[in-house]
């Protein structure tokens, strides 16, 4: 069962899988919803040829030489085309604010990471008295063209600078958003951020949205594309690469699974309360354990995320994982130096360790050990990733 490949850094959100009822991988306790085109449905709980030249219209400014690559990836149009055409992630956050605007009326507003200012936008048509959209990126700067020719001018205050050393024209806000998530729930590490800001300028009562994240782990057959992506390395054009493999082994990939490869039940690794967490929450070690749902083979383990939006008048919030509808988050696959042959309910368990990398907090390293005691295959093994 060979996954379906996907293009990994397009600008294209065009890699979604086919709807599914969710059973099986989602936590059976929370609600989520599909979306559509129209909408937000509830469902129930349970190579170019010039390599060096830099076309001018795909970054904002020509002068732009940021020394900040985080920053820097984000004043690019492409990667704000495809968030944007993330209908999943877009419409969400859209019917979140639409649908209560209970909660944002005479409201002030901070959006964290605001981008193109779309959040901004959403809040100030539901009837927020005031947002403040705070963006560091050069976006900043299209994001203000943009708020002004909507006509929100009045009630949309663009500030370009970082959420720590940015001065906010208000002591407090009532409600703080953001789209902090990254690959892997936890990449780029944009949670701190907003944690930052609601240590700061929150009210005691005040709300944050998203106000709840989930990490989920589960397991998958993947032989074909195991082979192609890993494997590939021992043998390149008649010569022993192998060395690459090693490294290769370690960097996460981050691509469409098929739900038909899922081999295990799902595990919550870890639920995050963005209202209550510290930053140091977002480091942790959890246990798992995955139970085999069939005979078959275990290539890789894959981790994905859920977000939940539990202010709402009606529990609202988005899956990232494999048997709901694709978004530009995709799943993050974990290929294993092992290849697990596992019966039907045998038991793959170990624990996922995950912390920030030490040079550069926006990196996430990742340990992994599992061990499977089973009647055709025993084995343990510790193993190292780094998200770069």
């Amino acid at each position: 069962m060979g996954r379906k490949k996907a293009n990994k850094g397009s600008s294209s959100s065009g890699n979604s899988n086919s709807n599914d009822t969710n059973n099986g991988i989602l936590n059976e306790q929370v609600t989520k919803m599909r979306v559509d085109e129209n909408g937000v449905e509830e469902m129930d709980e349970n190579s170019a040829l010039d390599s060096c030249a830099e076309p001018p219209e795909t970054i904002i400014g020509n002068d732009h030489t940021s020394a900040d690559y985080y920053f820097d990836s984000y004043s690019h149009f492409g990667i704000h085309e495809e968030m944007l055409k993330d209908t999943v992630r877009t419409k969400t956050y859209q019917n979140v604010i639409y649908q209560n605007k209970f909660l944002f009326k005479d409201k002030v507003v901070l959006d964290v990471g605001a981008g193109t200012g779309i959040l901004s936008l959403f809040c100030a048509k539901a009837g927020a008295k005031h947002v403040y959209a705070v963006e560091c990126s050069l976006m900043a700067d299209m994001a203000k063209e943009i708020v002004q020719v909507n006509g929100y001018a009045d009630v949309i205050t663009v500030l370009k600078g970082k959420v720590e050393e940015i001065v906010l024209p208000v002591p407090h806000v009532d409600i703080i958003i953001s789209e902090w998530m990254g690959y892997f729930l936890l990449f780029e590490n944009m949670l701190n951020t907003v944690l930052y800001a609601r240590d700061k300028w929150l009210i005691t009562d005040g709300i944050v949205l998203p106000d709840k994240a989930s990490l989920y782990l589960t397991a998958i057959e993947d032989s074909e594309y195991k082979e192609d992506k890993i494997e590939f390395w021992n043998n390149v054009y008649g010569f022993n690469m192998s060395c690459i493999k090693k490294q290769s082994m370690m960097e996460p990939l981050i691509d469409t699974v098929d739900q038909n490869q899922i081999v295990t039940n799902c595990h919550l690794l870890k639920t995050m309360d963005i209202s209550n967490m510290t930053s140091g929450d977002a480091a942790f070690t959890a246990p798992f354990k995955l139970v085999a749902e069939r005979n078959d083979y275990i290539h890789a383990l894959v981790a994905y995320f859920d977000v939940s939006f539990t202010k709402c008048h009606k529990f609202m919030g988005f899956s990232t994982g494999p048997r709901s509808r694709g978004t530009h988050w995709k799943q993050t696959v974990l290929y294993l130096e092992d290849v697990l042959t596992i019966c039907e309910g045998e038991e793959l368990v170990g624990s996922m360790t995950v912390s920030p990398n030490k040079k550069n907090a926006r990196d996430v390293d990742i340990v992994l050990q599992y061990s499977l005691t089973g009647q055709r295959c025993r084995v343990s093994r510790t193993q190292h990733y780094k998200m770069r």
